[in-house]
């Protein structure tokens, strides 16, 4: 057995202690932003069309983890993963029809664990996904300290609001808008940061510290949006996807049919054959010119609300936290929405921001108006390559603003209502040592009814569930299997494999080569197949891997 055994077998029953809070530190308020649907479609994360100038600031004074995956590429399930620090087969939520406490059990939350520690936690907008979720309460009154805030103007978001070429309002995907002509002439995200804002104000004179939680709802579809902002990238200066045909090698079960954009009305009108039928060229542009626009239009209102902090006197006792739930798919492997294992919809932003070390007499965050002045290239801060994933945001942000970090769960945790699966990324590599480890590994998952694309394979009910897309990612790979799965039960069977995936980030970036047939699988489960039922899946798929790169490394020549 090879040294990378018999570390994992090491790791198997090594779990880490707790993080104590450094003494006489001082606990930190924490504006927490989320964004919905965000994919790392920012000024920050490299990416040259992107005007995002108020994100890209923050990232200038703050930790930017370049390589942060989310646990289930879908809005309820990534989010409730994230806030409990449970994986989603330990939340089992995989839909929107169950509410954790009851179902699973009865987890402290993030917020929920800041108010137990004497903080006001407030919320606004779309950080619990709401309804059944989340008990039709976000949560409250266990994560929050009074009732949370959603933007009245939002109840007309899924309503007739897009103005056609034929004059009338239809329920379309793009939908740039005309503020002024909205209902009470607004729009959900200029809501919630008004909240924000008049929330910040009431705690100016207060000495209690603070959780405060934002949730924008854009760039989630539908794309409505002020229309201005589709001025800042003009339709012939965009391009598609470099990779917008389906991977011949994708596994049917791998594809995702994105069904909720089918049904908006403008996208009805193009004909388009299910599931694997193309969007036309010219309306693919304006899909990724509407999603780029919405990522600036939320951008700004971040602006808007950080600002304000740094008004109000308290950007200097204020940690910032700023992530999205998941990705979204502009057209990459044929593919819209998120709703699959890829990096497209798995990997997020991720981004904290602690007071301290700003030069004296100069602005933390001065507001950038996208729409009148010039974006210039503003350099991230302390960029950290290492492989993350959302359930280390929960031990991280408590870390960071003073609090102990909460112990490591134990393998099965459905009774402990404390604990994170977890890892506290506070603390950088040590000097000399690359952020490359093999250690460092992200989980996701996706749920399909069905070997092949039918209409419920984006958003299966629980009772349909019969196949989960297990999916690891390291530095260099993502493997994925689909293993048949009991909704019943929650029992995932590893000797049902249904398909693989495999793609080898350097000579693949975009994962559109699956070479998980080039290896013998079968071999592979003979390997693995006496290994103890203590093993858990996360373990069991560290170890299949090992084996099957190890033999492509041979096969190419490689030690």
């Amino acid at each position: 057995m090879d040294i990378f055994v018999l570390r994992c077998f090491f790791l198997l029953v090594l779990h880490t202690s707790t993080y104590p809070a450094a003494a006489g530190r001082e606990r930190k308020n924490v504006l927490f932003i989320m964004a919905d649907d965000l994919r790392t479609s920012l000024g920050c994360y490299g990416d040259p069309v992107a005007k995002s100038p108020n994100i890209d600031q923050l990232a200038s004074r703050g930790q930017v983890f370049l390589n942060a995956f989310a646990q289930q590429a879908v809005c309820g399930p990534s989010r409730v993963s994230m806030l409990t620090s449970r994986r989603p087969d330990t939340t089992r939520l995989y839909d929107f029809n169950s509410y954790w406490r009851v179902h699973s059990g009865n987890y402290t939350t993030l917020p929920q664990y800041f108010k137990s520690q004497g903080y006001l936690t407030m919320s606004v907008g779309k950080v619990f996904h709401p309804g059944i979720a989340s008990n039709n309460t976000d949560d409250y009154p266990y994560s929050w300290s009074i009732p949370a805030y959603h933007p009245p103007s939002f109840t007309y978001e899924k309503k007739k609001m897009c103005k056609g070429k034929d004059g009338k309002l239809h329920v379309n995907l793009l939908c740039a808008v005309n503020v002024s002509e909205q209902p009470g002439g607004t729009l959900p995200d200029l809501e919630s940061t008004e909240e924000a804002v008049r929330l910040l104000k009431s705690r100016v004179n207060d000495d209690d510290p603070f959780f405060l939680a934002v949730g924008f709802h854009k760039p989630h579809i539908p794309f409505r949006i002020p229309q201005e902002y589709l001025t800042l990238y003009p339709l012939d200066q965009m391009t598609l996807a470099p990779d917008p045909d389906v991977p011949e090698r994708l596994p049917t079960v791998a594809y995702n049919p994105w069904t909720d954009i089918r049904k908006r009305e403008d996208v009805q009108k193009l004909n388009i054959s299910f599931p694997y039928g193309s969007i036309p060229k010219d309306f693919q542009l304006r899909i990724r010119q509407h999603y780029y626009a919405a990522v600036s239009y939320m951008d700004a209102q971040v602006g808007r609300l950080l600002s304000a902090l740094e008004e109000l006197g308290l950007a200097d006792n204020t940690m910032v936290v700023f992530t999205s739930d998941h990705g979204w798919s502009l057209g990459e492997h044929g593919e819209w929405a998120k709703y699959s294992n890829f990096d497209v919809a798995t990997r997020v932003p991720l981004i904290f921001s602690v007071p301290g070390g700003n030069e004296a007499g100069t602005s933390t965050f001065p507001f950038i108006d996208v729409l009148r002045e010039s974006v210039h290239s503003i350099k991230s801060g302390k960029v950290r390559s290492r492989v993350v994933e959302l359930v280390d945001v929960f031990p991280t942000v408590s870390y960071l603003a003073g609090l102990e970090v909460p112990v490591q769960c134990p393998d099965i945790s459905f009774q402990v209502e404390l604990c994170t699966e977890g890892e506290n990324r506070a603390y950088a590599a040590p000097q000399g040592r690359s952020e490359r480890t093999p250690e460092d590994v992200a989980f996701s998952q996706y749920p399909r009814p069905a070997d092949a694309p039918q209409e419920n394979s984006d958003l299966p009910d629980l009772k349909d569930i019969k196949i989960m897309g297990y999916s690891l990612r390291t530095w260099d790979y993502r493997y994925t299997l689909w293993l048949g799965f009991n909704p019943k039960t929650f029992q995932v069977n590893v000797s049902d494999v249904h398909a693989g995936e495999l793609y080898m980030s350097a000579d693949d970036p975009g994962q559109d080569k699956n070479i998980f047939n080039n290896s013998d699988y079968s071999e592979i489960m003979r390997k693995t197949a006496s290994l103890p039922q203590t093993v858990g899946l996360q373990m069991r798929m560290k170890l299949e891997f090992h084996y099957l790169t190890a033999g492509m490394k041979t096969s190419r020549g490689k030690p």
